[in-house]
């Protein structure tokens, strides 16, 4: 049997940065240290930092507090920011700088007049922080099809953004709708190079196994589109959070296995599964 893994398989930049962040920090002697959310979406990363004494704040700004506050890659708005400076907190920004671009975007188009629509989940951690760059009026929505929902008067003049880590090809689909409205559309594709590289290898990669194992938490964005992209081309796809959860009986009668991973998933968890998969 033959296993192949993803060359872009486990941490991206942005997620690399933080999480290098913490750790530094931890080093400073400096105490208490939280970060506003999970750090990232990996639990086993999140129980690791814990033990190092990082504590994880809940995602609301608390009326007072002492010590250093980490933003996470996913970032914040900017209410979140200048609330945490306000109630005491030293806020340390590991925001990744492609999510702080978008934030920039967002902020100066909205100063311009435009409606801000953005390509992503409108619950997940990043898009709400995007929202809170916006200086009028911003939506988010997830699906092509939602577009035909959003009142006209708000499409006459929008700026696009996307979530950094949504799917390409969805992306290219909002586009499309929306320059068929005809109206004042400014475009900025802000899905991160990492992202294109991730989901592209991975879709090749899966069109051409018998099973694909993606490797990530549950409650990341990015691993869950890296399983649907790979699941729409290998039936045979499982998602796996540690070696522990991987069931060897998925790769019976297997000739070439793939696997790639999250942008949260440590380089470790993936050689865990590698081995597994190697028994």
């Amino acid at each position: 049997m033959e296993i192949l893994t993803a060359k872009t398989a486990g941490f991206c930049f942005g997620v690399k940065r933080a999480v290098d962040f913490v750790y530094g920090e931890t080093k400073s002697g400096e105490k208490p240290i939280y970060t506003f959310g999970p750090i990232i979406h990996n639990k086993e990363v999140v129980k690791e930092m814990e033990e190092m004494g990082v504590s994880v704040l809940p995602e609301e700004v608390p009326s007072e507090g002492n010590g250093t506050v980490i933003i996470r890659s996913h970032g914040v708005s900017r209410e979140v920011y200048e609330g945490l400076e306000r109630a005491g907190y030293k806020v340390c920004d590991a925001t990744c700088p492609f999510v702080k671009k978008i934030h920039r975007i967002v902020s100066e188009k909205s100063a311009e007049g435009y409606n801000i629509l953005i390509a992503g989940d409108p619950v997940h951690p990043e898009v709400k922080g995007i929202i809170g760059w916006s200086r009028g009026p911003v939506m988010a929505i997830s699906e092509p099809d939602d577009i035909d929902r959003i009142p006209e008067d708000f499409l006459r003049k929008t700026c696009l953004v996307a979530q950094t880590t949504f799917n390409y090809n969805k992306f290219q689909l909002f586009v499309a709708k929306l320059q068929k409205k005809g109206y004042d559309i400014s475009v900025y594709n802000s899905i991160c190079n990492a992202t294109k590289e991730r989901q592209a290898e991975a879709r090749q990669l899966s069109s051409q196994t018998d099973c694909m194992i993606v490797v990530g938490d549950v409650g990341s964005s990015n691993t869950q589109k890296l399983f649907e992209i790979c699941k729409s081309e290998c039936p045979n796809t499982h998602l796996v959070q540690t070696a522990d959860d991987l069931d060897v009986s998925w790769l019976a009668g297997a000739k070439r296995v793939g696997i790639t991973a999250g942008a949260s998933t440590p380089h470790k968890i993936i050689e865990e599964v590698q081995t597994k998969c190697q028994i």
